[in-house]
């Protein structure tokens, strides 16, 4: 059902203004009596999802069911209370939208907070809400997550159905969430993964060298008593470096993927609409529409190439360890040129699951100068369960 009559007080810029969509959760579900938001790319019936630009709100109509992802929640007792902004189209990742807005980072006011699901991050750690619902393509959980001191999952790419959702690149686009503690984002989890989720630990604990050489070395030493400490709960753990030519290389090939596929999804609208989009999204799609079949077919064969190298390292129940970002948020208003190299640093690191399809957790355990810092584990495709369990051992330490 829906209410234009619920409003939540919000000093964040978290949620979209121009929506009020809102559904009641069952009375008797086992997430009763908790509240969530979702990124406005989901949609929820009798609404028009806005995708962060409003060229794409008016050209489109209100949705005729709901989002596979919010109707589960709903239907096991949490309660819908908004729709929350997201970096253009879903084309950002430091979480800034030229339109609407930036949501404020309660964690580090002054400071980004990551995108694209920038406003779900912010209105978590705002506690606005219980948690809620974001997306990742290319690090748009992962990053908020880090940035604002929260738990977030990029689940298996294909694990949680993509029904009702504004698509990015399906070949990559997946549905996370975020919440402030691991129980209320171990009980979400049992929900949108179907299923009890037992205590659990991988048989072996890899650290990628080459990702804590992307990072800050502030972060590195920041990470590092929390990453032995993970390493002594495992017990059996090793260093490693996972790409034989540096993780930057390795990214580039889900840089022309993703941006084709990006093209490719959106050419029409953009066709017909001649929408307005800020400098920085539209200097995205431009390149994205100058990528030859030839770079195309070069980036699918180096893509083989990291899948074959992943599955080695994650091969017999093992985690991968890496910062989840290489730095803190850092400060709004920066000049798109001022975050050239850091947004390709944080590529390099998002880019590893993101290319095989793997779950990514953020444990949100360090802080650089009271600015929050991410650490992350990647684990086989499908050990979403596994991921959260151990991230619910790691929390009790």
């Amino acid at each position: 059902m829906t209410s234009p009559t619920i409003t939540i007080p919000d000093a964040l810029n978290a949620f979209c203004l121009d929506t009020d969509a809102y559904l009641a959760g069952k009375a008797d579900g086992p997430l009763a009596g908790m509240t969530f938001a979702a990124k406005d790319i989901l949609d929820v019936i009798g609404h028009v999802t806005g995708g962060g630009n409003p060229d794409w709100k008016a050209t489109h109509q209100a949705a005729e069911n709901t989002a596979w992802a919010v109707q589960v929640l709903v239907d096991a007792g949490a309660t819908m209370v908004g729709k929350t902004i997201t970096d253009e189209l879903t084309r950002g990742i430091f979480g800034e939208n030229a339109h609407y807005g930036t949501p404020i980072n309660p964690r580090a006011p002054g400071h980004v907070p990551g995108g694209s699901s920038s406003g779900s991050a912010s209105a978590v750690a705002g506690g606005l809400v219980d948690f809620a619902l974001g997306s990742d393509t290319g690090g748009s959980v992962r990053i908020p997550s880090s940035f604002c001191g929260l738990y977030g999952i990029r689940p298996t790419h294909g694990r949680i159905p993509l029904d009702g959702i504004l698509l990015q690149a399906p070949s990559y686009d997946t549905i996370g969430w975020f919440a402030t503690n691991v129980d209320t984002f171990f009980r979400v989890g049992e929900v949108l993964l179907g299923g009890e989720i037992p205590p659990a630990q991988p048989q072996r604990v890899v650290i990628a060298e080459d990702a804590l050489e992307i990072a800050d070395p502030r972060v590195v030493e920041a990470l590092s008593p929390h990453i032995d400490r993970l390493t002594g709960l495992v017990g059996n753990s090793t260093r490693e470096r996972l790409s034989p030519n540096g993780l930057i290389d390795w990214s580039a090939q889900q840089q022309t993927l993703q941006g084709q596929e990006g093209w490719e999804t959106a050419r029409d609208w953009l066709d017909r609409t001649n929408p307005r989009l800020s400098f920085e999204v539209g200097d995205r799609y431009g390149g994205a529409r100058a990528i030859t079949d030839a770079e195309v077919e070069a980036a699918k064969a180096a893509r083989l190439e990291i899948l074959k190298r992943m599955d080695d390292v994650l091969a017999g129940g093992t985690f991968v360890c890496l910062p989840t970002a290489p730095s803190p948020a850092p400060p709004t208003g920066q000049r798109r040129s001022e975050r050239d190299t850091l947004r390709a640093r944080i590529s390099a690191l998002t880019s590893i699951a993101g290319t095989i399809g793997a779950p990514q957790i953020n444990l949100p355990l360090a802080e650089v100068d009271g600015i929050p810092v991410g650490l992350s584990l990647i684990g086989p495709r499908g050990s979403d369960e596994g991921l959260i369990g151990f991230a619910r051992e790691v929390a009790a330490l």
